[in-house]
């Protein structure tokens, strides 16, 4: 019988849709992943009183390289572009002549 892992949680994130950003990442590195959260959240919409709060489990042997790849996740989301990154309202876009 295969000895059981033990979970870690290496991230807490409020909202089913950033889990599963934070999850696909995780499962691109073929790294195994549990969301774990309250099903009354998720049923009813609830996010409050962290009823919308998703763990990100992996196991144990997989927690430091899946917190080194979630923080290069939160990094690609910061609000403020890049030095050297024009805004979409900067580019133009020349019509084609017909």
């Amino acid at each position: 019988m295969a000895k059981e892992q033990q979970l870690i949680c290496v991230r807490v994130c409020q909202g089913w849709d950033l889990a599963q950003i934070y999850k696909s990442k995780l499962e691109a590195a073929e790294i195994p992943v549990l969301l774990e959260y309250e099903s009354a959240g998720l049923v009813f919409g609830i996010t409050v009183d962290g009823l919308g709060q998703v763990r990100v489990m992996v196991p144990q042997p997989y927690s430091e390289e899946a917190k080194a790849l979630l923080e290069d996740v939160e990094e690609g989301y910061s609000e403020e572009p890049e030095a050297g990154q024009d805004d979409a309202e900067d580019t133009k876009i020349e019509p084609e002549k017909i």
